[in-house]
């Protein structure tokens, strides 16, 4: 009696581990998406959260490495009238992997700038802190249209 009890208890404890992975997978992927639609809409507030403070972007061959900093004020710059041509941002492919406070999310974005769109895999690390969840890493990279058949 007492090992059955026992074992629907630990049979309990991992459906209930399932069901918080699955809906920590799915939290991760909404806020992914909102980190796009931020930088889509400049919002510096939502940037200002969701990024750690030492939050490092490396963009396509590490043209380009920007922190924290960088991206806020960018979005101050277009809010405050600079031009900005990016038209949409458009996610898919999400996977997420979570290894104790530590997630990361993979997948493309597909960025339009006009003439012709370009599709970025992204992968991007997040950490769990007091129950939240911050960007502290996102790598970008161009993939050249000859290779996107397939992808």
């Amino acid at each position: 009696m007492k090992r059955t009890i026992l074992t629907s208890f630990v049979f309990c404890l991992l459906i209930l581990s399932s069901v918080a992975q699955t809906q920590d997978h799915q939290k991760l992927i909404d806020l992914d998406l909102g980190w796009e639609k931020a930088l889509l809409e400049s919002d510096v507030d939502f940037l200002s959260n969701l990024l750690a403070v030492d939050f490092v972007w490396v963009h396509n061959h590490a043209s380009l490495i920007d922190g924290k900093e960088a991206v806020v004020a960018k979005a101050k710059r277009i809010q405050a009238g600079q031009p900005n041509d990016t038209r949409g941002r458009v996610s898919r492919d999400q996977k997420v992997v979570i290894l104790g406070n530590t997630a990361v999310v993979s997948g493309y974005t597909v960025v339009d700038r006009g003439k012709s769109p370009v599709t970025y895999h992204f992968m991007r690390t997040y950490v769990k802190e007091k129950g939240k969840y911050k960007l502290l890493a996102n790598h970008t990279m161009a993939i050249p249209d000859e290779e996107l058949k397939g992808k």
